[in-house]
């Protein structure tokens, strides 16, 4: 993989990874509700949850791509149109209130915020779906072992730095409110790279 490639997927990965979703609204509830701690263990666990995805997801594509050139052709085009309709959904709705309240948590132990961070993960479709749609975008025929363990870590390691990095800094309130106010930036952010990753795809 090259390192304009690597670079692509990079920033694809840190731009979802903040993003507001379920995922970010969980490290945020145990960070505000319980502790610094809590929000670190929940977004390590879920980080873990996020490379038994990408893993799956690339020895999966790895088969298809030299077993059914086909059926992953024609996955590969189906990701860059689900890619395209997430960049346009997160753009038209950037900033929409609601996207980081950190709600009600269960006071529980550091195993209860790593079980929540584990469950936000695995039991995610949305991010199954992702991870297909993303990677049909970067595995090929003649692509080394090396590149697709690449990618496997640059996801498991990307999500759980940012996560980890969220659980420090929303410990302070007024680092949180620059978050918000930022939300909107982010999600366009985004939406504009997952569109370009689309577009890649069509031109190539």
């Amino acid at each position: 993989m090259s390192w304009v490639l690597w670079g692509s997927l990079f920033m694809v990965c840190l731009m979802g990874a903040m993003s507001p979703g379920p995922s970010l609204a969980v490290v945020l509830r145990e960070t505000v509700r319980n502790s610094r701690w809590h929000g670190v263990v929940a977004g390590l666990s879920h980080a873990l949850g996020v490379g038994l995805w990408a893993f799956l997801t690339v020895h999966g594509l790895a088969l298809l791509v030299t077993g059914q050139q086909l059926v992953f052709t024609a996955l590969s085009w189906a990701g860059a149109a689900y890619l395209a309709w997430m960049g346009i959904k997160a753009w038209r709705h950037a900033g929409e209130a609601g996207t980081l309240d950190a709600g009600e948590a269960q006071v529980h132990s550091l195993m209860g915020a790593a079980r929540a961070g584990a469950v936000v993960s695995l039991l995610n479709p949305k991010l199954a779906l992702f991870f297909m749609a993303l990677f049909s975008q970067f595995v090929s025929a003649e692509q080394s072992v090396l590149s697709q363990w690449l990618m496997i870590v640059t996801a498991t390691v990307v999500d759980g730095a940012w996560y980890t990095l969220v659980a420090l800094l929303l410990s302070h309130p007024r680092l949180l409110k620059a978050l918000r106010r930022r939300a909107k930036f982010v999600e366009r952010a985004t939406g504009a790279l997952l569109v370009g990753l689309a577009v890649r795809v069509v031109t190539l």
